[in-house]
């Protein structure tokens, strides 16, 4: 019987690669990280895990050999669309579906904000910032599930969750 392809989904590092990453992306066959990666040592620890891909984001140096403005391809018959996003103004799904009109998936980044929406056989999904806490968002990373032609995929959190981080205050 035929396996899932997992590839995992993560953006927004800003130059941390937090523990955690690794066992949340523990089986990936690769990770397509959708920007803001900071230094290039980041995409080097992450490779230990599995081939990485990246974009580069608002954030990143311009010009590195090791970003590109956008990963496409297709596997197993779905076809993947990587970008930061922060190229669309107020960047949301609406406006990825109509730039990216022949994606059935489309990964992006810029707002840090965790992100999955299904419609029209499409998915939209950004798997939020996997680096320093910022916004007091969750930190997280995504995994994509691809199998016959179809895919889904999975948000998975970092950390401890903002709500019971306590205040350095707090601590005294």
């Amino acid at each position: 019987m035929k396996e899932a392809t997992i590839i995992g989904l993560i953006s927004d590092t800003h130059g941390l690669v937090r523990p955690e990453v690794f066992a949340a992306l523990d089986g990936v066959s690769r990770i397509f990280h959708a920007g803001d990666v900071g230094p290039p040592e980041v995409l080097i620890e992450l490779a230990t895990i599995a081939p990485i891909q990246a974009v580069w984001g608002n954030t990143d140096a311009p010009g590195r050999a090791d970003l590109v403005e956008r990963i496409e391809e297709t596997i197993d018959g779905v076809r993947i669309v990587v970008t930061h996003g922060h190229e669309i103004s107020s960047v949301n799904p609406p406006r990825l579906v109509s730039a990216y009109m022949n994606a059935d998936v489309i990964v992006y980044g810029h707002t840090h904000v965790q992100l999955i929406t299904k419609a029209a056989k499409r998915i939209v999904v950004n798997p939020g910032a996997a680096g320093p806490r910022r916004f007091k968002l969750q930190p997280s990373v995504a995994k994509l599930y691809i199998l016959n032609g179809k895919a889904d995929v999975e948000l998975i959190p970092l950390g401890i969750p903002e709500e019971v981080v306590a205040e350095d205050d707090e601590l005294e």
